[in-house]
């Protein structure tokens, strides 16, 4: 891993060397995380203990692969233990050292959390995409046709909305950690919007144009497959949406409805980016913001794979219930937040 080959290369400034013979255990099942592991020559594989006996490998690790990453930005539980096949020689980044290197707000460093939080966009995806392929007992027919283009296209925005919703946001969880200068920064970029109950916000496959921060009321994001629907989260006051396939620079993964009449701060795309990708407190207080969100998620995630597994169980699918176990442990790290 070259200096300039590799966002992640900057992460060896705060690292220090490990090795590891074949048959060793870099991180064992259940125990907390303390930060992620680079390898520079050796291989690995990632391994979950099975309820009735035995293992399941869900993971491989090769030269320059990392695991553990999502313990760099939060607090969480190892899901698999992770094996040596050859020996490892590699580097151990923990997540105080690698906090430090981002408070210092320097553009390599900044860099890396971007990359990160890459990793944990595309792997929340990728989970949210597994899971809805599996029939579950909350799925119910879907109502109403999906919109083919934007349906907030000609909706009225404005800076003004028929209450004072700037007196909101200071206490609105998504600006925990900002101060009033980095606030109104992000909240200048956009405009607020009213919709009714049953209004949609955006649907999956249409382009990402903006993110939406609830400033009253709530969201229904949901998902839909094969003619049925099922929630993935109800959104209320301080909640983001959207910003996922902004960050991943794809089309809406998720679908977005109004379930209580609300007002959202639209935030455009360029300008959500233009904040996210700079180097101001700003920045630093949005990915804080979106590391939050995003563990929330994948939390949310978990939550749904263990009760789909469960299921899986005492219907006697033990094939589905080891696809989900894979899933889930193959995560390696797993986001341990309350839902």
């Amino acid at each position: 891993m070259g200096e300039g080959s590799n966002p992640f290369a900057q992460l060896l400034a705060v690292a220090r060397e490990v090795s590891f013979m074949k048959g060793a255990q870099l991180v064992r099942q259940g125990e907390a995380s303390r930060g992620c592991y680079l390898i520079r020559t050796g291989t690995a594989e990632a391994r979950v203990a099975l309820p009735g006996g035995g293992t399941l490998a869900v993971a491989q690790f090769r030269d320059g692969d990392m695991f553990g990453e999502m313990a760099l930005i939060d607090r969480g539980i190892v899901s698999a233990t992770v094996v040596a096949t050859r020996n490892v020689d590699g580097w151990f980044v923990g997540r105080d050292d690698f906090r430090a290197m981002v408070a210092s707000r320097e553009a390599k460093a900044l860099d890396v959390q971007r990359g990160i939080t890459k990793i944990l966009a595309d792997k929340l995806r990728a989970l949210n995409e597994r899971i809805k392929e599996y029939p579950a007992v909350e799925d119910h027919a879907a109502v109403g046709e999906v919109p083919a283009a934007d349906p907030l296209a000609g909706v009225k925005r404005s800076r003004q909305a028929s209450f004072d919703w700037k007196a909101f946001l200071p206490v609105l969880p998504f600006f925990e950690g900002f101060d009033a200068d980095e606030m109104d920064e992000l909240a200048a970029l956009g405009e607020v919007i009213e919709l009714p109950r049953g209004a949609w916000v955006f649907a999956a496959g249409l382009p990402a144009t903006a993110a939406f921060l609830v400033v009253r009321g709530a969201l229904e994001v949901f998902t839909r497959h094969d003619g049925k629907e099922r929630r993935v989260a109800i959104a209320g006051p301080g909640e983001l949406v959207g910003y996922v396939a902004l960050i991943r620079g794809a089309p809406h993964g998720g679908n977005a409805r109004v379930r209580e009449s609300c007002c959202l701060l639209e935030i455009p795309r360029a300008g959500f980016m233009q904040v996210y990708e700079g180097d101001s407190g700003a920045t630093v207080s949005l990915h804080h913001a979106i590391h939050r969100s995003l563990m929330r998620a994948l939390s949310r995630t978990n939550t749904q794979l263990t009760r789909l597994i469960s299921h899986a169980r005492l219907t006697d699918s033990t094939r589905k219930a080891e696809e989900l176990e894979a899933a889930l442990a193959g995560q390696v790290v797993r986001a341990d937040v309350p839902g």
